[in-house]
Formats: structure tokens, C-alpha cells, sequence
């Protein structure tokens, strides 16, 4: 062994802190359970080194006097003293006898009297809580700035149970909703252990705090304007999806686009409405049961993603029908063509066979690599010509 093999002081601080890191040694003070020195073992010179390399051994020997380690004990043995070599005695083990010296030695007592504060508090107000500290006592060291808010926060949650709040609703001093935000994940955490299972939702992930914990989600708006005469003071209007759950009066056809601009520029048809989905489509519409008895048409880009989202639509209603998503329309545009930077999954089950095909198409890049049709660079008379098709 070289003696840059040798143990050195400040290796088995290191050895000790990364122990210390795990959160063992907290666990076991907030457990209660009695000390058990901690022994490192020290890699250190043979007899045959001290003959060989003796400036070196003696360097070492004395890099390990103890007065140099108040706060450690150094086990020592003899080496050497046959086949003619000198006899010698050399470290061998640094122990660790209490619990104070580890923490001097590793230089966090100040953490651990705050750790202690917070978990002899905890004991006396919320046993499970305390248990969990006593589990994780280093996620708590990692947020006690923020960690009597946390605490605060996870139990007006606990007891608040009349009916489900916004986030924003919670109202403890100190915390609003960025505070949430950026503390999601311990305060996730908290929430596991202080709420009962029936309030916790666990197939939502932890950073799903509306889904997992069972607080209010923000509306689903929809967005529609009449293309034909409209029974209301309005041509246009938001409404929420919960709110929408009756067939508008005089609607027998509806149109979903993604694109604003084209939405807002549909021609007149009777008895019809546009409704915009935004790339959202399939998760608005599902919310419209009465869309199984009227004629439907989903149009998109003519890319990857205008037919997944495409795809989505039909399976919660397999009588939708595409508008302009077709080859020949595609074709017809040739100086309109863009690039879709980033294609959308495949595996698509709800395409017709033409549709299925020009999806592949555009996949394999048959016509150009990444190759988009934006529907707001179709020419306005193409689209009153499929209007007119679809209104025969």
C-alpha cells in the first residue's frame, strides 16, 4: 500500500458525513435509542512501510496524535517487531463515542437542536407527524425556514372538510399560492401522513395537488360562435363545460377548429356553431354528451398532431367526420407547406383508411421530412367550398 493510500483525517469526516446525509443518526436520536459508537477504519502503513517509507509513516502517525481529535478516539496496535523489523504502533480505528462529538465533528449542531425543537413540538400536537420527522429528519433540516408554514398548511387542510376549496382558498399566515407551488413536493409529503386514505387520491402524482388531495380544479371553459342565426342576444360566447351539458337550441352541425383566427372567420352555415378547441378538442368535447346526435366535423392541421388530436375526438365519438384533411387538399397547398418540428406519437386506432395513410405518409416524410399544413393557410375559398359540400 502507498501512502497516498493511507487514511486521512479528513476521509473519515467524509466516510461520517455521508452517513450523517442518509438521516440515520437523526432517526435514531429522535427514536430515543441509546448511542452505539461509530468506528472508521483506518488504512494505514504495514511494518514493512515504516521501514520503506518512514518519513511518510511518521507523517501519518502524527496527522492521527489525539490531542489533533478532541472529538474522536484513536484505536492504535503494535505492527512490526520480527523478521528483524522495528516495532511500532499505529492508528487503526477513529471511533465516535457520543452523539455530541459526532455532531461537533460534522459541524451541524446548530441543525440538530433546530430539528429536535421541531420534532419535540410535533410529538406533543400531531403524533404522525412527528413519526414522519423522525423517518425524514433530513427533508425537514432542508426546509425548517419555511417549516411551520408547511406544517400549518398540511393541517388547515387536514380540518378542512366541509366542501373542496381552491388552492388559493387556503388560508393560513404566511402562504398563498406560490408558496404552495414551489413547496408542493415536501408539503405532498405532509399531506400523506396527516390525511386520512380517504382524502388522498394516490393514482394522481404527488405534484397534482388539486387531483391527489381533492381540491377544486379550474373550470373547463368552451368557446362557440353561431354560424347561422343565433337564438341569443349573443353570436359568441365562453361557457363553462359543466354548464353546457344541454343541446343548444337550433344546432344540427358542429364545427371544432384549433386555430382562433380561422374559427372567427367560418362563413355562415344554419344551424351550426364552431367551437373552438385550441389543441384541447378531445378534452373539451368529452364534456358534451348531446354531440352523439348531431353531425360532427374535426378540423386540424393537416400534421401528426392535427390527426392525433383528430384520433382523440373519434374515440369519444366515432361519428366525427375530418374537414380538409385530406390529401388533395394538402396537395392543392403546396406553396403553404411548413415544418412540424416535433411529430406526434403514432399508433393512432381511430383514422379512416385515407386519413391512416396520409398520416403515415406524413410520418415517413414521402412528401417532405416533418411536412405541416397550418389550417389557416388554406384558402378561405377552398374552405366555403367544403362548407358547401358538407351542408348538401
Amino acid at each position: 500500500m502507498t501512502p497516498a493510500e493511507w487514511t486521512r483525517p479528513e476521509q473519515v469526516v467524509e466516510t461520517l458525513r455521508r452517513k450523517w446525509t442518509s438521516g440515520r443518526y437523526l432517526t435514531a436520536a429522535a427514536g430515543g435509542h441509546p448511542f452505539e459508537p461509530i468506528g472508521v477504519p483506518l488504512k494505514g502503513p504495514t511494518a514493512a512501510d515504516t521501514l520503506h517509507h518512514y518519513e511518510q509513516a511518521l507523517a501519518w502517525a502524527q496527522s492521527w496524535v489525539p490531542d489533533r481529535h478532541p472529538h474522536l478516539r484513536i484505536q492504535t496496535k503494535p505492527i512490526g517487531g520480527r523478521n528483524n523489523l522495528p516495532s511500532n504502533t499505529v492508528p487503526v480505528r477513529a471511533w465516535v463515542d457520543t452523539r455530541d462529538n459526532l455532531w461537533t465533528l460534522l459541524h451541524v449542531t446548530t441543525e440538530v437542536k433546530l430539528f429536535h425543537t421541531l420534532y419535540q413540538q410535533a410529538a406533543q400536537h400531531a403524533p404522525d407527524l412527528a413519526q414522519w420527522m423522525a423517518d425524514h429528519p433530513m427533508k425537514v433540516i432542508a426546509h425548517t425556514s419555511a417549516w411551520h408554514r408547511l406544517v400549518h398548511t398540511a393541517c388547515w387542510i387536514r380540518d378542512h372538510t366541509s366542501e373542496p376549496v381552491y388552492l388559493r382558498e387556503i388560508d393560513t399566515p404566511g402562504v398563498d399560492t406560490k408558496f404552495i407551488e414551489t413547496n408542493k413536493g415536501i408539503l405532498a409529503e405532509l399531506l400523506d401522513c396527516v390525511l386520512p386514505e380517504s382524502r388522498v387520491n394516490t393514482s394522481a402524482p404527488k405534484s397534482n395537488l388539486v387531483a391527489r388531495y381533492g381540491f377544486r380544479r379550474k373550470p373547463i371553459y368552451i368557446r362557440l360562435r353561431y354560424l347561422g342565426a343565433s337564438p341569443l342576444p349573443f353570436s359568441e360566447l365562453t361557457v363553462r363545460a359543466d354548464e353546457l351539458g344541454d343541446w343548444p337550441p337550433g344546432v344540427r352541425t358542429v364545427f371544432v377548429l384549433e386555430n382562433e383566427i380561422t374559427y372567427l372567420s367560418l362563413p355562415p352555415v344554419s344551424d351550426a356553431i364552431a367551437i373552438l378547441g385550441s389543441g384541447y378538442a378531445a378534452a373539451l368535447l368529452r364534456h358534451l354528451p348531446w354531440l352523439d346526435d348531431v353531425d360532427l366535423y374535426y378540423w386540424g392541421d393537416i400534421d401528426t398532431h392535427g390527426f392525433a388530436i383528430l384520433d382523440q375526438v373519434r374515440g369519444h365519438f366515432p361519428h366525427t367526420t375530418s374537414l380538409l384533411m385530406d390529401r388533395a387538399t394538402l396537395l392543392a397547398h403546396e406553396a403553404h407547406w411548413g415544418e412540424e418540428k416535433m411529430q406526434a406519437r403514432g399508433g393512432l386506432t381511430h383514422l379512416t383508411l385515407e386519413e391512416s395513410h396520409l398520416d403515415q405518409d406524413l410520418r415517413t416524410g414521402v412528401y417532405r421530412p416533418h411536412l405541416r399544413l397550418e389550417q389557416e393557410r388554406i384558402a378561405i375559398t377552398a374552405v366555403r367550398e367544403a362548407l358547401t359540400r358538407h351542408r348538401r
